[in-house]
């Protein structure tokens, strides 16, 4: 098939695959952050940068959004951390005129890896409509260009500004405002494709849509659950706080369709410097539950708290609505259903019961494997019940952790990132700015996307992230944007967005990088950004900026807002010469952010207030944390498949973003188009190992299709699949979403394969 400029190519490449390792980090992660390092920085730079990430006094990592710990070492990032620290500081530069050297249909052939190893954007661009190839333009001809669209629109609610989670909070507050200030809420964000569900379903039972630990609970916790989680690839710092835990004492039960390295044993790579040669085994109990089980799984552990007594009646009753709803519910359940739904045999619950109900202290962990399905929020409302019902809520060593990927993504949504913001946050928004505030709900990255389709969409603004690849659907996505008059887009780097043929005019402006200085007038500036547990800190890049040419996100906003509003209330231009007016904004407001400049000033930054967790106190509509009730999914497949396929990332990727192409602890390399699939379903057919199919999805009557994948043997359940994104994204349909997030259902596609001649493979 023709190869559309949204889908990601075609990968001929030979696979080659091994065993599955059984251990994460070590030596090979040091090794593999030095390759990448060296390969993409050279060894100074290598050096330089890595001793300043994620320092009291360098920049935030950018690849997730792990707490660091108050006493840091001298190395203080991951594997994944220093690839994406490679990424960012490349010494490879593409420049205007390379990228004029061909059409954007040629850039679009190539690979999302290749395309990344292209190098660091170093000046502004545009591609005109109707034209084939970007070409230079300078600073002030391109944002008077985006100053004169945004003024001549009819309505502002025909622009859409979308958000990456990489995004500080000073970009991000002077974003949101500049959006708000011109008339509209539509401020999609990548949080709507990931923790979208982790927000609504926290908020309407327990107050507020974070979570509710600190990095210090883990030394405390008695039982961890990490569960739809893979911390090995995608938050590898976790692995340091489980494994200290697992000293102390924990035990850890981890919820996963496919067995992880990382949660198996885990080598910090700084022990071989204090002798220490041993590993640590982490998880005591895997539970390999079916795609879409959790729910009956976390069920039948109520069930089991609730029969064997194991409840903290005197927090229930003080802090509590719905209990008894609940236990009613929970009193019978129907166990073939449970064993049928999970995959696990009803021993297997009841191990993990046992733990749960000795449990003084659980913290309960989750990602992507349970926000992204048809009943995301409802799965974690049931995360909710199960803490609940044992008070572990409030406590130390307790609580609920929802695990961001992005490195801001939850700061973002702290100041103001989010198309459907409370009339509180508005009022106080409004006055402490001195601007009114719409309030008409705006579009999330699905409606966005339906927007753009249906023509209701005159500009499109993307601050940071690759949306094309991001998004599900691609192809309609990309056909989506296609319809923008104007699309701009604040990048570091060229990504597959930027190669989407459009009606309209296509501008790309260079942005700095977390590791960049940022010069001001003269003086340097530093930004915040807020982790996976309320702290918000500092971040200061210390290395040259890529291009003389490049700004920065908060300058770009500034401009943008000074050229395209005519309320000089707000003074851009003199925010954007000194962030701490920016911070002084936000201080005035967002509640929590008293004294801003001067607490962020201190070694580890400041936390923002935590109510159930500070208090166990819940800003509810009863002003109790609520127990909710919810049926068990269908997890038969509905629309004509045959399996249920979730994406995921290998280990060489962060989102969008690939390192490289090889998945290390899954044993697979050189090829990213590939399928895991249970190794007896596989034998059953007579497929093997590199064996080519092609994938089908089906919804609601509709077919997508997606050529050319080979088949590799794993430890997942019968019936399931699991594949790369954002090459599978594909075949997610923009339609099917989670109830209430409205979230994509990226871990829950069904599809049927069509099995093909076997291409070159290596088994090792």
């Amino acid at each position: 098939m023709g190869n559309h400029p949204g889908r990601t190519p075609d990968d001929h490449r030979p696979l080659h695959v091994s065993a599955p390792k059984k251990r994460a980090a070590g030596i090979p992660a040091v090794i593999s952050s030095a390759q990448h390092g060296i390969r993409r920085m050279g060894v100074r730079r290598t050096w330089k940068t890595l001793r300043t990430v994620n320092q009291q006094e360098g920049f935030d990592c950018p690849g997730c959004a792990w707490p660091d710990p108050e006493h840091r070492s001298g190395f203080e990032f991951c594997e994944n951390g220093a690839k994406a620290v490679a990424e960012e500081a490349m010494s490879a530069r593409f420049t205007a005129e390379r990228f004029a050297s061909k059409s954007i249909a040629d850039w679009s052939q190539m690979s999302d890896y290749d395309l990344g190893g292209l190098g660091r954007l170093t000046q502004p661009v545009l591609r005109r409509k109707d034209h084939d190839r970007y070409e230079s333009i300078s600073w002030d001809d391109a944002l008077g260009m985006i100053g004169e669209r945004l003024k001549r629109l009819d309505d502002p609610d025909r622009a859409v500004f979308y958000t990456s989670g990489r995004t500080s909070n000073e970009a991000a507050f002077l974003y949101q405002l500049m959006v708000r200030s011109l008339g509209t809420n539509n401020l999609p964000d990548c949080s709507n494709m990931c923790h979208e569900s982790s927000g609504k379903a926290l908020g309407s039972t327990i107050g507020i849509g974070k979570g509710t630990v600190r990095l210090s609970d883990f030394d405390e916790a008695d039982v961890i659950v990490v569960i739809g989680q893979n911390p090995g690839t995608n938050h590898p710092r976790m692995l340091t706080s489980l494994r200290d835990a697992k000293r102390k004492g924990a035990r850890i039960i981890h919820v996963n369709p496919l067995p992880e390295a990382g949660l198996e044993r885990f080598k910090h790579p700084q022990d071989y410097m204090r002798m220490d040669l041993f590993d640590d085994q982490l998880a005591d109990l895997h539970l390999p539950v079916r795609i879409g089980g959790d729910a009956a799984l976390l069920q039948a552990l109520q069930h089991l708290a609730i029969t064997h007594g194991a409840v903290d009646t005197s927090f229930i009753d003080a802090s509590t609505s719905g209990f008894d709803a609940l236990a009613e519910a929970r009193q019978d359940i129907d166990w073939q259903r449970i064993t049928d739904d999970t995959g696990l045999d009803q021993a297997m619950i009841e191990s993990a019961a046992k733990m749960l109900n000795e449990s003084k202290a659980t913290i309960a962990c989750w990602a992507m494997g349970l926000t992204q399905h048809r009943n995301g929020v409802a799965v974690i409302q049931e995360v909710v019940n199960l803490l609940l019902l044992g008070g572990h809520i409030g406590r130390p060593g307790a609580g609920l952790c929802p695990v961001r990927g992005h490195s801001n993504v939850q700061g973002d949504r702290t100041v103001g990132i989010w198309e459907a913001p409370t009339e509180s946050f508005l009022d106080k928004m409004q006055e402490g700015t001195g601007v009114a505030m719409p309030r008409s709900h705006g579009y999330d990255v699905v409606h966005a996307i339906r927007a753009m389709e249906a023509g209701g969409v005159d500009v499109l603004m993307a601050m940071g992230g690759n949306l094309v690849s991001a998004a599900p659907d691609t192809e309609r996505t990309a056909s989506a944007i296609g319809e923008v008059g104007l699309v701009v887009h604040v990048s570091t780097k060229p990504n597959r967005s930027h190669m989407i043929p459009t009606n309209g005019d296509v501008l790309i402006l260079p942005c700095l990088g977390r590791t960049e200085i940022d010069l001001q007038d003269g003086s340097p500036q530093f930004v915040t950004v807020e982790n996976s547990m309320g702290i918000v800190h500092r971040s200061q890049g210390r290395l040259d900026p890529a291009s003389k040419d490049l700004r920065s996100e908060p300058w770009i906003v500034a401009e943008i807002a000074a050229r395209s509003l005519d309320d000089e209330s707000i003074d851009w231009r003199g925010l954007a010469q000194n962030y701490d007016g920016i911070r002084d904004l936000i201080e005035a407001s967002i509640p929590g952010f008293d004294a801003y400049n001067e607490r962020v000033r201190s070694p580890n930054g400041f936390e923002l207030p935590n109510p159930p967790r500070d208090k166990a106190k819940f800003n509810t509509a009863s002003g109790l944390a609520e127990f909710t009730l919810h049926a068990l999914p269908d997890l038969v497949p509905q629309h004509g498949g045959t399996h249920i396929m979730m994406t995921l990332r290998s280990h060489d990727q962060y989102n969008t973003t690939i390192y490289g192409l090889e998945d290390r602890y899954r044993g697979v390399k050189g090829n990213r188009r590939v399928v895991f699939m249970n190794a007896e379903e596989m034998a059953e057919r007579g497929w093997k190992t590199g064996h080519r199919v092609d994938l089908i999805g089906h919804w609601k009557g509709e077919e997508r299709r997606s050529d050319g994948w080979l088949l590799v043997p794993y430890a997942i359940p019968k019936g399931n699949l699991a594949s790369y994104f954002p090459e599978a994204n594909v075949l997610v349909p923009l339609d099917s979403t989670a109830a209430v997030s409205n979230t994509p259902t990226s871990k829950w596609i069904e599809v049927s394969l069509i099995g093909d001649e076997t291409v070159s493979s290596e088994e090792e």
